[in-house]
């Protein structure tokens, strides 16, 4: 219960105070990836193997320390799981980004909105026209959903503190050197490949969540089971294809990501996102978030029922 109790603690405390202003811990073990590059970095996946293994296994090994050092102790335990969710968990800030960005692109303030969008994604946004800067945002907004709320909550829910973190360590090297640039290519392989793996289910319960709080869930399945695989990535495509049916949207086309181009396919059957788009997205974001948290929540009771199940046919 105090797993539980520590998620919907932590979760709250994103959505009311966002995510920390200083000392974040992400920002930190961010800092120590970086100087881990310089001293390991080799153009070779084996290097980059090893680069991913020591930290995303150092961060899950202090996870589990942690949860043993608070075996017995639920107020700790449920302090502390609160701590380590309302860190991993970026939902309310992605949602002031899109607000933000809302806020620019109704202004008709286009150059402050492309300035912005650097803030939600990678994308190049010299040329971008509003309705491209509203695409490039609800795009961003679904696929993050996935990433910054409901798979830490997911993994918290299933494995606690090292699940919270490890997720969040993962995620943040896949956002540091996953990328197919000359310098990643190799060294960041691993990374990408790992931050695919951790997100297999947690995209894939995002986007059945979002066809559910959405009351559109049969056209939600239907675009996500259509038009998921046209999309070079194996997570955000069923997340953004389900956020396309929920929303009656077309989502995809062309992306410029600096010297990498890339074809994201065709998502859905409705007109491209406009400017007013972008805040029914962020309200579907909200709802989605908080359907993960009682999902987490649900997940890190269950296993504990299922124990004392076994314990009384035995």
């Amino acid at each position: 219960m105090s797993r539980a109790l520590g998620l919907l603690l932590g979760f709250a405390a994103d959505r009311w105070l966002g995510d920390p202003r200083r000392f974040h811990p992400v920002a930190g073990f961010g800092q120590l990836a970086g100087r881990l590059e310089t001293r390991l970095y080799s153009d070779s996946r084996a290097a980059g193997t090893a680069y991913a293994g020591a930290l995303v296994g150092s961060v899950v090994a202090a996870g589990v320390v942690a949860e043993r050092l608070t075996s017995g102790r639920p107020v700790v335990r449920t302090l502390l799981t609160a701590a380590a969710t309302w860190a991993v968990v970026g939902g309310r800030s992605l949602e002031r980004e899109a607000e933000v960005m809302a806020g620019f692109l109704e202004a008709k303030e286009l150059e402050a909105a492309r300035g912005r969008l650097s803030y939600l994604c990678s994308r190049d946004a010299t040329d971008l026209s509003a309705d491209e800067l509203a695409r490039a945002t609800v795009e961003s907004v679904a696929e993050n959903t996935s990433d910054a709320t409901v798979a830490p909550l997911i993994w918290g829910g299933l494995f606690g503190i090292p699940g919270l973190i490890g997720y969040r360590a993962a995620n943040t090297l896949d956002a540091m050197v996953g990328y197919k640039s000359a310098r990643y290519r190799n060294f960041g392989w691993a990374s990408a490949r790992l931050d695919d793996l951790v997100n297999l289910g947690p995209a894939r319960a995002c986007a059945v969540l979002t066809g559910v709080v959405s009351g559109r869930l049969g056209e939600s399945w239907r675009i996500w089971r259509r038009d998921a695989g046209g999309h070079p990535s194996p997570n955000a495509g069923p997340v953004e294809a389900a956020f396309a049916g929920a929303l009656d949207l077309r989502l995809g086309g062309t992306n410029v990501y600096g010297a990498e181009v890339e074809d994201r396919g065709t998502l859905g059957d409705g007109l491209p996102p406009a400017v007013g788009d972008i805040r029914r997205t962020a309200l579907l974001a909200r709802r989605v978030s908080y359907a993960a948290a009682a999902t987490a929540a649900i997940l890190a009771v269950r296993p504990r029922r299922m124990r004392e199940g076994v314990r009384a046919w035995g």
